[in-house]
C-alpha cells in the first residue's frame, strides 16, 4: 500500500526568481475580471446598444495565515517578505535612475497545477493576532490583493522586423521533464532550451512545476544572404 502524497504547498514567485512559501495553504481564492462597455445614445428605444471598449485587469485576492507558534520564532520574518513586494526595486527591467523611474516587482501565485497571471501587489493588510509574553508577534493574518500586471498576450513572441506574432504551440510539462527534453521533443535539438526559457520568462529552470503550460515558439527562419 503506497503512502498518500503530501499536499502541494502554495507559494509566490517573484520577478527576481525568489520563492515565498505560504506557511498554510489558503482556504479560498477569489478571482475577478471585468470589461468596460459604453452605451451609445439611442432615442425612442428601450435600451441602447453597448459597444465594447476594452478589458480591465484581473484581480486575485486571498487570505494567508502565518503562524510560527510551533517554532517560537518571530512571524515578521515572513510578513516582511510580503511587505517587500510593495517596495520599489531600481534593479528591475525598465528602471531608470536618472529619470527617477522604478517600480515594485511582479509576482505569480502557484499552487500545484494552479498558476496565476503575472501580477503586482495592489494591497496588503497585515493583522497580528497572537504574541509571545515578551511582545514578539507569533501569528498574523495577511489579506493579499494581486492585480494583473499586463495582458498575457503581450508576451515577447514577436518577429522584431515585422512585429507580428510568431506561430507557437503549448506544451504541458510532465513529471520529470526538463527544458532540454522539451526542446528535444519539439525541435529535435536539446540545446534550444533557452529559446523556450526566454519565451516563458523562466528565471530558474529547476523551479518548474509539473502541469505548467509552456509556450513553444517557432524557430526563427534563417534567410540566405
Amino acid at each position: 500500500m503506497t503512502a498518500p502524497s503530501a499536499p502541494a504547498k502554495a507559494f509566490l514567485k517573484t520577478e527576481q526568481g525568489d520563492r515565498i512559501d505560504c506557511l498554510f495553504n489558503p482556504s479560498e481564492l477569489t478571482i475577478s475580471k471585468s470589461n468596460t462597455w459604453n452605451a451609445s445614445e439611442k432615442k425612442g428605444g428601450n435600451a441602447p446598444e453597448l459597444r465594447f471598449q476594452g478589458g480591465q485587469s484581473g484581480t486575485l485576492t486571498l487570505t494567508l495565515t502565518l503562524d510560527t507558534t510551533d517554532t517560537g520564532t518571530d512571524v515578521t520574518e515572513h510578513t516582511n517578505k510580503l511587505l517587500d513586494l510593495l517596495k520599489v526595486d531600481p534593479a528591475l527591467a525598465g528602471s531608470d535612475r536618472q529619470r527617477n523611474k522604478a517600480r515594485p516587482p511582479w509576482v505569480e501565485f502557484h499552487w500545484g497545477k494552479l498558476h496565476s497571471f503575472k501580477a503586482i501587489v495592489e494591497r496588503l493588510q497585515l493583522k497580528f493576532t497572537y504574541f509571545a509574553s515578551d511582545g514578539m508577534p507569533l501569528r498574523a493574518k495577511a489579506d493579499l490583493s494581486l492585480k494583473q500586471w499586463k495582458d498575457e498576450a503581450e508576451r515577447p513572441l514577436q518577429n522584431p522586423t515585422s512585429h507580428t506574432p510568431t506561430l507557437h504551440t503549448v506544451h504541458r510539462l510532465a513529471h520529470g521533464e526538463t527544458l532540454d527534453r522539451v526542446a528535444a521533443k519539439h525541435y529535435a535539438d536539446s540545446t534550444r532550451w533557452r529559446l523556450i526559457a526566454e519565451a516563458n520568462r523562466v528565471v530558474d529552470p529547476l523551479t518548474l512545476e509539473p502541469g505548467m503550460l509552456l509556450v513553444i515558439p517557432e524557430l526563427p527562419v534563417r534567410r540566405r544572404a
